[in-house]
Parts: C-alpha cells; sequence; structure tokens
C-alpha cells in the first residue's frame, strides 16, 4: 500500500518519487490557498483523527460541499467525512475506527489518494490536451451542476446523474421555481440497508409527477426509473426545463412582474457603470467586447465597490489565456458577492449570448437585490 501511496506522486517533481511530506505540504497549501484555518505536521496529527483538516480539506477541493453542523463525536464525525469522501469517489483504505485511530499510513494513503484525484496542480504547458474530456464532464453537464450548487442545494452535486437518483435535489430545485413539495411524502437518507432503492425510486416518481403537473413540464417517455438510473439524456431533459424555468423567474423578477428583455438589462448594466464611473460599457449579448470580461469585472465593482483588485485584471491586447483568466476572476468574485452566477467562463470567453444573458441578468438581480 506504501508503494501505492508513493507510486501516485511520481513524476510531480523532477521525475522523482514524492515522500509523506510532499503530501503534508500539499495539504496545508490546499487549506490554506482555500483560507482554512486548520494545517497538519503529519499524518499522526489529532486534527486527521478527529477528521477537522480532512473535512477542511475536502471542502476546499468541492467549495461548499461540506454541511460543518459536524457531530462531535469523533467516529461519528469520521463517517459524515467519509461519506462525502465516497461522493468524490475517494472513499478508499479506511474506515472511521482508522480515522479515529490515529493509523498514520492508512490516513496516508486515503490522503494520497485525495491528491492523486484532486491535484489542483499547474497543468503542463505545451500539451495539446482537452482537460474538459479528461475531466468526463461536458460543458452543459458542468454548467448544469454550478446552477444547483449556486443555489445551495444539499447534498452538493459533484456528480450529475449520481447524485440525482435518489430525486432529493431535483425536488429542492422544484422549490427553487415555486413548485411546491410535500416533503412528508419524500423520502430522506439514511436509507434503510434493505428496500433504500425502492425508496429512492419513490422519490423520482414523486419528482416526475410534480414535473408533470403542476409545473407542466414535457416529460413524455420520462418517468422516476430514468432518473433512479442515471439516464443521462432524460434526466438533462429534466434538469434543462428546470434551469429554464429558473432563468425566466429570475427575468420576470426583474422585470416588476413582466419578463425583462435583453433591452432591459442591458440599459441597466450600462446605466450602472456610468453610474460607477467605468469606462466600459456592453451593445448587446453578443458585443465581442464581452470576451474580456472586464465590462463584468467592472460591474461587479460596481454593485460591491472595493471588492475587485484590479492588479489581477489584464487589460490591453489581451490573449486567450488572458481573456480566460479575466473570465475566471469575474466568475468566482460574482458569486463572491451573492450573485448566483451559473455561467462558466468559457462562455463569456465565447460570448454565448444565452448564457451572457444570465451573468448579466444574476448581477442584476444582486444590484437590485431580488434573487
Amino acid at each position: 500500500m506504501r508503494r501505492y501511496t508513493l507510486n501516485v506522486l511520481e513524476n510531480l517533481g523532477d521525475g522523482q518519487k514524492a515522500n509523506d511530506d510532499i503530501i503534508v505540504c500539499w495539504v496545508n497549501r490546499t487549506l490554506r490557498e482555500a483560507e482554512k484555518s486548520s494545517s497538519i505536521q503529519s499524518f499522526k496529527d489529532k486534527s486527521i483523527s478527529s477528521s477537522l483538516a480532512v473535512v477542511d480539506l475536502i471542502d476546499a477541493i468541492q467549495p461548499g460541499c461540506i454541511n460543518y453542523d459536524l457531530e462531535k463525536d469523533d467516529l461519528k464525525r469520521a463517517e459524515c467525512m467519509l461519506q462525502q469522501a465516497d461522493r468524490l469517489g475517494c472513499r478508499q483504505f479506511v474506515t472511521p475506527a482508522d480515522v479515529v485511530s490515529g493509523n498514520p499510513k492508512l490516513n496516508l494513503a486515503f490522503v494520497a489518494n485525495l491528491f492523486n484525484k484532486y491535484p489542483a496542480l499547474t497543468k503542463p504547458e505545451n500539451q495539446d490536451i482537452d482537460w474538459t474530456l479528461l475531466e468526463g464532464e461536458t460543458r452543459e453537464e458542468r454548467t448544469f451542476r454550478n446552477w444547483m450548487n449556486s443555489l445551495g442545494v444539499n447534498p452538493h452535486v459533484n456528480h450529475l446523474y449520481a447524485d440525482l437518483q435518489d430525486a432529493l435535489v431535483i425536488l429542492q430545485l422544484y422549490e427553487r421555481i415555486k413548485v411546491p413539495v410535500d416533503w412528508n411524502k419524500v423520502n430522506k437518507p439514511p436509507y434503510p440497508k434493505l428496500g433504500a432503492n425502492m425508496k429512492k425510486l419513490e422519490n423520482c416518481n414523486y419528482a416526475v409527477d410534480l414535473g408533470k403537473h403542476p409545473a407542466k413540464f414535457s416529460l413524455v417517455g420520462i418517468g422516476g426509473q430514468d432518473l433512479n438510473d442515471g439516464n443521462q439524456t432524460l434526466t438533462l431533459a429534466l434538469v434543462w426545463q428546470v434551469m429554464r424555468r429558473y432563468t425566466l423567474n429570475v427575468l420576470e423578477n426583474l422585470g416588476d412582474g413582466q419578463k425583462a428583455n435583453d433591452d432591459i438589462i442591458v440599459c441597466w448594466v450600462n446605466r450602472t457603470l456610468r453610474e460607477a464611473e467605468k469606462s466600459s460599457s456592453i451593445q448587446s449579448f453578443k458585443d465581442k467586447s464581452i470576451s474580456s470580461s472586464l465590462a463584468v469585472v467592472d460591474l461587479i465593482d460596481a454593485i460591491q465597490p472595493g471588492c475587485i483588485n484590479y492588479d489581477l485584471v489584464k487589460t490591453g491586447d489581451l490573449s486567450e489565456e488572458d481573456k480566460h483568466s479575466n473570465a475566471k476572476y469575474a466568475v468566482s468574485m460574482a458569486r463572491r458577492i451573492g450573485a448566483r452566477v451559473y455561467a462558466l467562463p468559457e462562455d463569456l470567453v465565447e460570448v454565448k449570448p444565452k448564457m451572457v444573458m444570465t451573468v448579466f441578468a444574476c448581477l442584476m438581480g444582486r444590484g437590485m437585490k431580488r434573487v
């Protein structure tokens, strides 16, 4: 097992195999960059056996996925931590008892597996690799997952299809689009060992029933079993309609009961930028200048003055790398000020009009404190 742990770190530095210190450094760097207060000195630390550092580490890897209302008992807390690690596909090597007992070799193997799957290292340059394909997730899927998580669903969605197989997330989304849910009819975890899948299927059937009425979605040929099976095409068909309804509701809120159109949003954006004495503006959601994300960054600073560190914003003759850097910063800061932005940085860089509209609509909602 120790040889395996070392092998997952091979070729990270000058082709040499790394030692335990490399993983400790990675853990502490990840925690520090996520502004977590915990840290570790070794895999014998109390912060490891208590699960507290690992809980912070998992939350740093997938922000917002941890419910910090943790169990006070170390063993129960370890089980909660491992359940979330399981959602990341990383519940190997240890049991709750192993964690609490402070077995350094097993804890090292467990954390090394997190490192192996979620290193957050700089990607090698000069390699013609589509990293999105390596991650096994399409842009559409990532957009849906970002949208769900932006609404604070519980549990956090890490794997789009697997995490919807009991329909709990879908039912929470229904409430966000004003479709009433009778939670007395919903089966909630922990599910019984015998009949667990039947309980999940009952939730999925209920979700499809609500989707047909009162939501009035087009769900021809879609049944609860399809959600429970993780059928990708049919699950996306339902989720797309929920996200579309959410977007329409946002636009309705912005338009005082009437659906806000592109002109209303563009007008608000430019007025807000002008009143904040910003030099940027947009003509429409197809405006090629949006690819720089400068208008988005300026709008965020206009909504919450002083929140933008302009030293991090690229200006002038921008390369594609510069544009992506600005877009990532813009999306990150939009979410940080409370705008429920679910578009991807690529949508800004490529100026995808529909997704660009959602960015400005969500920022308008945040500026008007309506969404």
